[in-house]
């Protein structure tokens, strides 16, 4: 015997983070089953019609129709055009001495183990090197977090799997300049992240080295962190002081990523240079034994 088949007829109203709203009447989608509740209705509607920058879905009048299904159209994410010929795009901000990461985290500091001028006594002539000395704490300049830095437990930096860190089939959410902080799981609903990184490109980069930096920032929200996690995201970056709001003790976004092995990519820059899709992303860090964290040179191939 067929299994019966329904679809959901429903009004909806929905609002934008960058301004305006979209209004329908009477929209009907393919249903898994007979009593689907608002907040899946609304995310078959953002997924179906590939709407970007969502704020709100509203659901009202919904009705169950047995008929069968119809299909869903492809969601396709419109692409923005590469700016340049380049072909590797370096996502990363530069160390340099003194520089202040994050509120209260020492900037690095440089020294010298063997000068060039020492090195001549060692060397034949004519040959010279320089060895470096630096003291930095794991969290400088762009970085990856491991499960290590939230969890004793946790998988530390030696043991992230590479599949994890590079070469990842990767994509950009934009929700730089919509004026809000928050970014939750309605922003993500039009991405297919199953086995990708997921960049989110917040424009806050452009504050690096100020003091505009260190407050305010975008950030994901817990119910943004578990939806990744339920689609099977392989990694997650931004391009912001935290993944998480720092206006309290809490951090849920790291608490969750981390606890499902999704490494998180903070501090990127550069996000604006890349297309929505169809890129590769890079972002390995030294395999430092029982470190939670440590600076990475991100880039994307494109």
């Amino acid at each position: 015997m067929t299994e019966q088949q329904w679809r959901v007829e429903f009004d909806a109203e929905v609002t934008f983070r960058n301004g305006g709203s979209l209004t329908v009447r009477g929209f009907r989608l393919d249903s898994p089953g007979a009593e689907p509740t608002d907040d899946e209705v609304a995310e078959s509607l953002v997924r179906h019609l590939g709407l970007l920058m969502v704020g709100t879905v509203e659901i009202a009048n919904r009705r169950m129709i047995a008929e069968p299904h119809k299909g869903s159209r492809g969601i396709k994410v419109t692409e923005v055009d590469h700016p340049s010929a380049a072909r590797l795009v370096d996502l990363s901000h530069p160390i340099r001495e003194g520089m202040t990461t994050y509120p209260g985290i020492p900037g690095p500091e440089f020294a010298d183990h063997l000068t060039r001028e020492a090195s001549r006594s060692v060397y034949a002539p004519g040959t010279e090197f320089h060895i470096g000395k630096i003291t930095m704490a794991g969290n400088t300049g762009t970085y990856v977090d491991s499960p290590f830095h939230r969890y004793a437990g946790g998988t530390d930096l030696a043991g992230l799997p590479l599949d994890r860190l590079a070469d990842l089939d990767a994509l950009v959410v934009r929700v730089a300049g919509d004026g809000h902080r928050a970014i939750d799981k309605a922003t993500l609903l039009p991405f297919t992240v199953t086995g990708r990184a997921v960049l989110v490109h917040t424009g806050w980069a452009t504050h690096w080295s100020t003091d505009a930096y260190f407050s305010g920032h975008p950030h994901l929200t817990a119910d943004a962190a578990e939806w990744l996690i339920a689609q099977g995201a392989a990694l997650v970056g931004i391009d912001s002081l935290n993944i998480d709001g720092t206006d309290g003790p809490d951090r849920p976004v790291h608490t969750a990523l981390l606890a499902a092995g999704i490494p998180v990519v903070e501090h990127l820059r550069g996000l604006e240079q890349l297309p929505a899709s169809g890129f590769r992303f890079h972002a390995v860090p030294a395999p430092v034994v029982n470190f939670g964290t440590f600076p990475v040179r991100a880039y994307a191939v494109l």
